[in-house]
């Protein structure tokens, strides 16, 4: 029960004597090469999916066992070839596409909300349910895909996980790609989990979680013509709630709880409240990152100065700096040119952003694990504490 490459942290002292803590830190090299093998029953539509992949060992590994991640991994081409074999031949090189689509913007990332389906489905005690944790896992990452591939496209975002955007790649076509990979959500689940109870709660739970993620790219995407003066703290948590805490946190672990039947409305709500919350702290991090973290280990350029994003490192700069510069930082906030962003940066190093970071990651830290102690989803601990333990003091 060890996560490979994450720091070994520690709890306050009610947290201390869990043996999900006690357990040393394994240091694995920084990439693990594994071709995936691909079964007889997928025909050669799918083959092209058989490729060398890497699983890029970071700090934001989740869960603590790669065995589940080599798992949910060794499941994808069994998993999405009901989606690469329509009969129709006039289809074929549509097909084609979107598998490339598929390939492209999913199998590299870290796929910590599609491994987590299938670890809190374990923790849950249902292993029976394996095949329908996978299948539900890789729903997200393909969701996750769609979105990310439509974000980059608004936010003309250059690379994507240490490569270049899609539509980088294809052109504005893209856009009919993300609207095949959010289809492709929707036939993976019926092929695997129309038979189960749960169906139609996971069914309906997707068609929300993916209309409170538009609203919350609608609150971020608003903030390019906004005032200034109107990017406060509580408009910073809508968007985060809306547009990252919901499908990447909460999202992973309601669809475990419903393949288990452990769904009544008090324990989603509790389970909610509390991956909410990581959620909120995950995108505090990723603000930071997007101007203080390395692009070569990111994966990608920030960009949330020139994009004018009502971000924490803006809102907090602007709360600690002086009249003076706020009066510059205001001036120069949203501006494309080299010139700007590095005004920008000079300030948010002069003023104590960094200080102030580590304050909220330790205060947050630590209140979050308060809330899990008494929580009452009736979840085990390691659901939560293992998606937080994944993400504190992470560099990526």
């Amino acid at each position: 029960h060890v996560s490979p490459g994450l720091p070994h942290l520690s709890r306050s002292s009610k947290h201390a004597t869990s043996t999900h803590m006690c357990l040393p830190r394994l240091p694995p090299p920084d990439v693990v090469q594994r071709p995936l093998m691909l079964r007889a029953a997928v025909n050669r539509v799918t083959a092209p999916l058989i490729q060398t992949h890497f699983i890029r060992r970071t700090t934001w590994q989740f869960p603590p066992a790669m065995a589940l991640r080599t798992q949910f991994l060794d499941a994808f081409p069994d998993t999405l070839a009901p989606v690469f074999t329509e009969g129709d031949g006039r289809l074929r090189t549509v097909l084609e596409r979107l598998q490339e689509s598929v390939r492209y913007n999913t199998t590299d990332g870290k796929l910590n909300r599609g491994v987590a389906v299938l670890h809190t489905t374990n923790l849950l005690g249902r292993t029976d349910k394996a095949r329908e944790a996978v299948a539900l896992g890789w729903c997200i990452e393909i969701l996750q895909g769609f979105l990310l591939v439509a974000d980059d496209i608004m936010d003309n975002s250059v690379t994507r996980r240490g490569k270049p955007c899609w539509y980088r790649r294809v052109g504005l076509s893209a856009i009919n790609d993300s609207i095949l990979l959010e289809s492709t959500v929707y036939s993976v689940l019926r092929a695997h989990v129309s038979t189960e109870p749960c169906y139609l709660a996971c069914l309906e739970l997707f068609h929300e979680v993916t209309r409170l993620t538009s609203y919350g790219q609608g609150l971020d995407l608003e903030s390019e013509e906004l005032d200034l003066g109107q990017f406060t703290m509580e408009r910073y948590s809508a968007i985060v709630e809306y547009k990252t805490a919901y499908y990447s946190f909460y999202l992973p672990v309601a669809l475990a709880m419903h393949l288990c039947g452990h769904n009544r409305p008090e324990q989603l709500a509790s389970a909610k409240e509390i991956l909410l919350r990581i959620g909120h702290y995950f995108q505090v991090q990723d603000d930071y990152l997007d101007c203080f973290g390395d692009p070569k280990v990111i994966g990608k350029v920030g960009t949330d100065i020139q994009e004018r994003k009502c971000s924490w490192l803006y809102i907090t700069a602007m709360s600690l700096a002086s009249e003076e510069e706020k009066s510059l930082l205001s001036s120069v906030y949203g501006r494309k040119d080299d010139e700007s962003v590095s005004v920008v940066k000079g300030l948010y190093q002069t003023l104590p952003l960094r200080d102030k970071y580590q304050q909220y990651c330790s205060q947050t830290y630590q209140e979050i694990c308060d809330a899990i102690e008494v929580d009452k989803s009736g979840l085990p601990k390691e659901a939560f504490l293992d998606f937080l333990d994944a993400i504190h003091k992470r560099n990526k």
